[in-house]
């Protein structure tokens, strides 16, 4: 459902009154945005535990004297396949999630699945702080997966369900806000738990707790989506959560019917989401859904937001000013994607797209020259510092180009181009393999390293090519675009408007606007 806005039909429009930004819609949106703060403390926490003296010691012993006498190769100081599935084993228990979330969010709706989410990363987090040995740390690390899923599962289709359709970038960007606040967080926790010997990675990893109390707080102050509610039987709890948001005095009729509408249509299709999601008939949907977190993983920017640390330490940094490398970081990010959210829905998704992709291309071309010239070479281990601040400027502008495009990007256009019987099916998918190859590459992203050296950054700039041309050619644009009229978007279209065809959908739309 979406509020505000037009509805497209052959050049027909419908108008929402009373579609405008609320205190409600703005608090609400808040709280389930808050869920980012799952992601990103642990994105942000887990590279700079890695790399800590006191962690290695105590669970990667092997890395840690291996790093000390790698002087013949420093692209290969943290080689060390356990090590990587610290991080990595996160991603696959959220992929699993993630589907199963879909299924069960249709049972009991969005705001319960955010509030199992929370509670299981809660209960990850406690295990993780308390770690004796590696199999604790990976039994917390899957748990911590399992509330990943359902979070990311819920939280964006939440925010593009309730957001008004002329704002819905800028609300649905909000969580990729929170997954920055987080990051922020935990890189500035790193820097002060590194200095306190032995047990200091125990206060980094424990503290992940409080995004999980957060969400889990915040879950019980938040309605259920309109459509969710419809959806699951309950019209008249549906409308007064509509009206809650829009406004006591806003018009909400047409826009409640339309919801309505969109939710019976999916209930006559209710029996196999995922089977659908494959047919021919919504083939473009799943064509752009899964091109985008596909895409998404080979910006390289995953892997550097999580081992940035590991990267600074490797091109020479101490371990206090490798992390406060990834403090900095972290702040150009936050900075990228609240300029993001200001500009989304006026400039558009497409052109984002192609200036992020651009600007990252460049900026890791130059990492790649830059690491290649005088990174290991004269048998040094490190290269000379104000080559070593190069590749930290340009891993800063790398990261805002990613922060003002992609990074928010991600996470809007999915939840917002499925139709309503697909929608929880399809962003499902596109969480799934998001995270299934999230782990891939984050358990291969060290030996790549290791092998590859600084061609690593020439590989992903390649598929920055690839997939900001695709944006280019194949991305159509969404912005203010209610989304019970998203199907307008595909029948203009130069490319998919051969694929759709515009029989239900179109008369659903055509009722729309004269009605």
């Amino acid at each position: 459902m979406a509020g505000g806005g037009f509805v497209a039909a052959g050049g027909g429009a419908h108008d929402y009154g009373g579609g405008g930004v609320t205190f409600s819609v703005v608090v609400t949106s808040l709280m389930a945005a808050s869920c980012g703060l799952i992601y990103g403390y642990d994105s942000g926490v887990t590279g700079g535990v890695t790399q800590m003296d006191s962690f290695l010691s105590k669970f990667f012993p092997e890395v840690q004297s291996g790093r000390k006498g790698a002087r013949s190769d420093p692209y290969c100081k943290y080689d060390n396949q356990w090590l990587t599935a610290f991080s990595s084993s996160l991603f696959i228990a959220g992929a699993l999630s993630s589907l199963v979330a879909s299924r069960v969010t249709r049972k009991i709706g969005r705001q319960a699945i955010m509030l199992l989410g929370g509670a299981m990363f809660l209960a990850g987090s406690i295990i993780n702080a308390a770690a004796l040995n590696i199999a604790m740390l990976i039994a917390g690390r899957m748990l911590l997966g399992f509330g990943l899923g359902f979070t990311l599962q819920a939280a964006p289709v939440y925010l593009s369900e309730t957001a008004p359709a002329r704002w819905r970038g800028a609300f649905t960007s909000a969580y990729n806000t929170f997954v920055v606040i987080g990051i922020l967080s935990a890189t500035i926790t790193n820097y002060f738990t590194n200095r306190i010997p032995g047990w200091g990675w125990r206060v980094s990893l424990g503290l992940a707790a409080a995004p999980g109390v957060i969400i889990i707080v915040g879950a019980f102050f938040v309605p259920d989506t309109p459509s969710s509610l419809v959806l699951r039987g309950h019209p008249d709890r549906a409308r007064a959560a509509l009206q809650r948001i829009r406004g006591n005095h806003a018009d909400v009729d047409a826009e409640f019917k339309d919801i309505v509408r969109a939710v019976d249509e999916a209930r006559q299709n209710d029996a196999g989401a995922y089977r659908r999601l494959f047919s021919k008939e919504y083939r473009h949907y799943l064509a752009v859904g899964l091109a985008i977190p596909i895409f998404y993983q080979f910006t390289g920017m995953i892997v550097i937001s999580v081992f940035s640390p590991v990267l600074f330490r490797t091109v020479g940094f101490s371990s206090q000013k490798a992390i406060l490398g990834s403090v900095i970081n972290s702040i150009t990010n936050l900075v990228a994607t609240l300029l993001s959210t200001f500009v989304m829905d006026r400039t558009g998704r497409r052109f984002l797209f192609i200036i992020g992709g651009i600007g990252m291309m460049i900026c890791e071309v130059a990492i790649s020259w830059v690491m290649a010239g005088h990174l290991g070479k004269h048998q040094g281990v490190t290269m000379p510092r104000s080559y070593a601040t190069a590749v930290l400027v340009l891993i800063c502008m790398c990261t805002f180009s990613f922060g003002l495009s992609w990074a928010p990007l991600r996470w809007v256009v999915p939840s917002e181009i499925y139709p309503v019987e697909i929608r929880s099916a399809g962003q499902a998918m596109s969480i799934s393999v998001a995270l299934c190859l999230g782990f891939a590459e984050l358990q291969v992203f060290i030996a790549l390293l290791c092998a590859m050296k600084y061609g690593v950054f020439l590989f992903y700039a390649g598929w920055l090519l690839i997939m900001t041309i695709f944006m280019a050619a194949f991305l159509p644009e969404t912005k203010g675009v209610p989304l019970e009229a998203m199907q307008s978007i595909w029948t203009r279209h130069w490319y998919w408007k051969r694929f759709v065809r515009d029989t239900k959908h179109g008369s659903q739309i055509n009722s729309m606007s004269t009605s």
